[in-house]
């Protein structure tokens, strides 16, 4: 199995508690937190792993490498920024299967990945993964019926609900019709139309999820992910 890791981004909100590092290799209990993120895929089972890179990329190639946990690392860096959308068109360009799994460089997800890759080769049909949480205002929330993806709504709608976990599984020609290097985001400017109008399978996890990109959240997991 492959990944795309997005790992590229300022990181504006963590600025404050980690300034001269990217994001993605914040320091939690002791280890870069990239290290967490690439050990957990290489023990479900992934063996190359294409890394979206963009500010200070050279701490991430550098730290390590082109091989780590027994996973081949494939570097895509990015010269200006191109958003979510345009760093997955370009990374989707070096796999080398079908699909391709998606996750967040900033974001802890113990997924479920068995369960996602057999509902793939069910139907060949994108996935996007959500989590039901008790409160959705601060990453929006998903509308979904018998097992797909009907819809996004915006941050600011409370309440418990399905949101987007950040993760997805996307065939490797899913955004052919974007230039390469065009600048889009893969939510608002791709997934938000393409569910109306194709299949997105749903997939709902119950897996360790934390994202650390908010200092609070960066706190909490210097608890809840120490030892993985």
């Amino acid at each position: 199995m492959e990944a795309i890791v997005l790992a590229g981004g300022f990181g504006t909100r963590l600025k404050q508690v980690v300034p001269d590092l990217p994001k993605p290799m914040a320091p939690i209990a002791g280890r870069p937190f990239l290290e967490i993120l690439l050990t957990a895929l290489a023990k479900k089972g992934f063996r190359r792993v294409i890394m979206s890179l963009g500010h200070l990329a050279d701490k991430v190639t550098t730290h390590f490498g082109d091989r780590y946990a027994g996973l081949e690392l494939v570097y895509e860096i990015e010269s200006t920024p191109l958003g979510t959308g345009g760093a997955v068109r370009v990374a989707l360009a070096r796999c080398k299967s079908d699909h391709v799994f998606v996750f967040n460089g900033d974001t802890f997800l113990d997924l479920e990945t068995d369960a996602v890759e057999a509902l793939w080769l069910k139907n060949h049909a994108p996935i996007i993964v959500a989590r039901e949480v008790p409160e959705t205002s601060r990453y929006g929330h998903l509308n979904a019926s018998n097992d797909r993806v009907m819809g996004f709504v915006e941050k600011g709608t409370g309440g418990q609900g399905l949101i987007n976990a950040g993760c997805y599984v996307l065939p490797s020609d899913i955004l052919n019709g974007f230039e390469m290097g065009q600048v889009f985001s893969l939510e608002t400017d791709f997934l938000s139309k393409a569910v109306e109008t194709r299949q997105f399978d749903l997939f709902v996890t119950q897996g360790h999820f934390i994202d650390i990109g908010i200092p609070e959240d960066y706190a909490r997991a210097q608890i809840e992910l120490a030892g993985i």
